[in-house]
């Protein structure tokens, strides 16, 4: 975060040239914002910003939260999710009082964050968009900026361990169906491959996300 404070300024030469200090953030007024989808997480320990002679103040935050976000999961496992991370503040109007503006185009805070994002984790980091609006509650308008992340899932996994063999049980199915096998051959095999076909459900049902309206078109097959 970054603002400014008309009153806090001073002219380095009068004070040994110094031209920055470190406060508490309980010092000066700060910024109160907060993430609208956050549902869990741990608070930053770094309770300090910057001052800068200029009467500019900077504060770097590392926050560690959990959000919400709602999963469309109808192609899994070659599905591309989207979430939402807002950052508000709803004490401040924004037509007098408080407007917020990102400091970085989207596409350097995208290479930033893939600097940071796992590489080798079951998502891959494809896109990030900001969207900068205000929000009107009770007639009055307050500043929103919303980072719109895209995350690409990584199929690999799925197709080796649910896909693959699924296939190779049809195939089986239908190999033991029209062979020259007698009927109490096949109607074991069919019953082995019911057995199958049910313990991979079970491991399909364990390994899918729950929290989508449709289900995905391999869990309906």
């Amino acid at each position: 975060q970054e603002w400014q404070n008309p009153f806090a300024t001073w002219d380095p030469q009068d004070f040994c040239n110094i031209s920055e200090i470190v406060l508490p953030m309980d010092t000066y007024w700060s910024p109160p914002v907060f993430i609208l989808e956050r549902v869990n997480g741990q608070n930053p320990e770094l309770n300090y910003m910057v001052l800068m002679h200029n009467g500019t103040f900077n504060s770097t935050r590392p926050f560690q939260v959990t959000l919400t976000c709602s999963l469309i999961i109808l192609k899994f496992p070659f599905d591309t999710q989207t979430c939402n991370l807002s950052i508000a503040s709803f004490l401040y109007p924004v037509v007098t009082d408080f407007v917020m503006k990102t400091r970085r185009t989207p596409a350097e805070i995208m290479r930033d964050s893939q600097s940071f994002f796992l590489t080798d984790g079951e998502w891959k980091f494809t896109n990030l968009s900001i969207i900068e609006y205000t929000e009107v509650v009770d007639d009055k308008g307050f500043s929103v900026v919303t980072y719109v992340i895209s995350m690409e899932r990584r199929p690999t996994l799925y197709i080796l361990n649910l896909i693959l063999p699924t296939c190779a049980l049809y195939v089986l199915d239908m190999a033991v169906l029209f062979g020259p096998s007698s009927l109490e051959e096949k109607i074991n095999f069919q019953i082995a491959i019911i057995l199958g076909s049910s313990m991979l459900a079970v491991i399909l049902n364990n390994s899918l996300p729950t929290s989508s309206n449709k289900p995905p078109i391999i869990g309906t097959h």
